[in-house]
């Protein structure tokens, strides 16, 4: 992982020519290697590191410090003025051709929404999943056609609007999942139901290289690894079609709490 994040580092400094990339993908490969390390190392809270270490990062430093919307808002206002900068880039590597690689890692690692709710008491959910993840396409949807209207309408200081929108945006994430992860008992309750993000990283991570799989010669179908998934994937099918496959956040709980070392 920190040979990719390395790769793009470089990649992106000698095509971009500017400094900030191999810094900003260099300081967020070293902080998921640490938390691979300390996983290994079998160190309870190694995830929670990485999350504090690469979403503060994101949502302090870059977010407020130097006002870049790195919402999905900021995606779509980058996109739509033709420059692939900020928000463009860590989408197309975090959420739109990085999940071939490491599935919804994202969601697990480095969020900054998923980093205050997984503090939360609900971390495994109390109920069965909800049939509302619809909802998820209509904030999506809600996000494109915001960033639309203020450019049909030739808005002025969009670049202050989305700064704006990235603040007010964030608030409401927060806001909203709290209030969903105490009403379902299930602190990803706002990930499965309401992140638009979703949308881009469902499809590409049903193609993940990197998946959690079942060696059935070990598997004593004690159930355990289903019980403690946050997301409710079925982790004992190895089909790419198994039950919320593209949910897999690769946070290990599965793997942590086998008995058998079966995952």
């Amino acid at each position: 992982m920190l040979l990719v994040f390395e790769l793009v580092a470089i990649i992106l400094w000698l095509t971009k020519d500017n400094l900030f990339y191999l810094f900003n993908f260099s300081y967020i490969g070293i902080s998921i290697s640490l938390g691979l390390f300390l996983f290994i190392k079998k160190y309870r809270n190694a995830r929670r590191v990485v999350q504090l270490l690469v979403g503060l990062y994101m949502l302090v430093y870059l977010g407020l410090i130097c006002n870049e919307n790195m919402q999905i808002e900021g995606f779509w206002y980058y996109l739509f003025t033709g420059v692939f900068e900020a928000a463009t880039i860590h989408y197309a590597v975090a959420k739109i051709f990085g999940p071939l690689l490491f599935g919804r890692g994202w969601c697990g690692y480095a969020c900054w929404t998923a980093m205050v709710l997984d503090f939360l008491p609900y971390k495994i959910p109390k109920h069965p999943r909800k049939k509302i993840g619809w909802i998820r396409y209509i904030t999506f949807i809600a996000s494109f056609l915001f960033v639309v209207f203020l450019f049909l309408a030739r808005v002025g200081h969009i670049e202050k609007i989305m700064f704006w929108a990235f603040l007010i945006g964030n608030a409401a994430y927060y806001g909203v999942g709290i209030a969903l992860a105490f009403a379902f008992q299930d602190n990803r309750a706002f990930c499965k139901y309401i992140c638009p993000v979703t949308v881009f990283l469902k499809p590409m991570s049903y193609f993940s290289l990197i998946r959690v799989k079942c060696d059935k010669e070990k598997c004593i179908s004690c159930g355990r690894c289903k019980k403690v998934c946050p997301m409710d994937v079925d982790v004992t099918d190895n089909s790419r079609k198994r039950k919320n496959g593209t949910e897999c956040i690769l946070c290990m709980e599965c793997v942590r709490n086998c008995p058998r070392n079966a995952l």
